[in-house]
Order: C-alpha cells, then structure tokens, then sequence
C-alpha cells in the first residue's frame, strides 16, 4: 500500500471548528494592527448552503465562540445574532466561486491610503510573496488588484464587485477605496496566508511610492 493509499481523508471541518480558527485568525489580525476597533469581517464555509461568520460590531481580537454565527447562502442567521454589516460581500465570492472556502476582510493603514492614492487597480510585482497565488510562479508578473468606489449599500456594491468578476475573472483579492482589503482561499488557512502576504506587498508598496512621490501640504489622500 503507498503512502497515498495509506492517508485517511481529511475530516470536514465542524462548525466549532471553523469558529476557533475565525477566532484565533482574529486575533492573529488583531496583534498586526490590520483590524482596529470593530472593523474587520471573516467568514467560512461550513457546507454547500452554510456559512460561518463573525457577528457585527465585535472587536476581532476578542471574540468568543458567541460572536461567530451560522447564516445560509441567503444571507439568513440560523439562529440568533446580527451578522457582519458587509455580509453582502462575502456572499458574493460564495455564490461565485463554489471553490471559495474562507474570506477575510482586513483594514490596515497601507490597504486603506494605498486604495486612495493608486486609482481603479493596484499593481503588485516583483515581491517573491506573488508565489503564493496561483499562476504567478515568476515574481515578475503583475497581480493586478481592482479598487471599487466605496458605497454603504453593500448590496448595490456587492453587485458591482460580481458584474466586474464577471467580465474580468474572480481573482485572488480586491481593495475598497478607503476601507481596506478583501482576499479568499479555499480554506482559513489559505486565506490568512494570503492576508499576509498582499498586506506585506501592499505596505512595501505604500512605503515606496510615498518615498517617490511624498504628499504636498493640503493634498488629500
């Protein structure tokens, strides 16, 4: 028998599961300073039409097992609780991309001004950390990153993120102006990987073109 034969297979993921890795990701986050006061949202999925997800209003680096609810694929809390006020958006990947395991959203100071200073997209080369998304093997090919408008009706936003993801593909990651950063995986694992190393990127990005072209006094970012 081969190792392969040999492995029994991974065990899916109980929905207590999935609420200690969205806490403890929380507080990973929190440590990193990307997700201040309340801001901040994660989900994942628990099976095809369910999802776990954090409730609105908590802080991300102190939640309990109570702050983490069940809702379906409608967007309906099973069970009681108010899900994140961005619930829109995370049901959005899910519906898309069945593959879509977790989604992370993060609000650091370099996802937040960067989104104001680069226009529609955010252009990330050269950094060794590309690696980790699929189809950039070669540091030196551009993962392009759409930055949308912000908008208070999510609903209305989430159905632009989905006619642009339509046109373009779904791709790994996207900014919201003045807010911050959204990225996905088929897991939490991934996902966080992935948080990781475009909030790296996009800091290094940040640092670089504020050296090149500091701000003149009264310019707003």
């Amino acid at each position: 028998m081969s190792a392969e034969q040999g492995q029994q297979p991974a065990a899916t993921p109980t929905f207590e599961d999935l609420s200690a890795e969205l806490i403890a990701t929380g507080r990973r986050l929190d440590q990193r300073g990307w997700v201040p006061a309340s801001s901040g949202n994660f989900s994942a999925r628990l099976d095809v039409n369910t999802l776990a997800i954090t409730a609105s209003g908590r802080h991300k680096g102190e939640l309990v097992p109570a702050d983490i609810l069940r809702i379906g694929l409608d967007g309906k809390v099973i069970g009681d609780g108010k899900s994140s006020y961005e619930t829109g958006l995370h049901l959005q990947l899910y519906r898309r991309e069945p593959a879509i395991g977790a989604v992370l959203h993060s609000h650091s100071v370099a996802s937040t001004l960067l989104s104001r200073r680069v226009g529609s997209v955010c252009l990330l080369q050269g950094y060794e950390l590309l690696k980790l998304f699929e189809g950039y093997e070669d540091p030196q090919q551009v993962l392009a990153l759409p930055v949308f408008p912000n908008d208070q009706d999510i609903t209305a936003l989430a159905e632009q993120i989905d006619q642009a993801m339509a046109i373009n593909g779904t791709g790994h990651a996207y900014l919201i102006e003045g807010h911050g950063l959204y990225t996905w995986g088929r897991d939490i694992r991934q996902a966080r990987l992935r948080l990781e190393a475009l909030e790296f990127m996009l800091e290094c990005e940040w640092m670089r073109t504020s050296a090149e072209h500091p701000a003149r006094e009264g310019e707003s970012l």
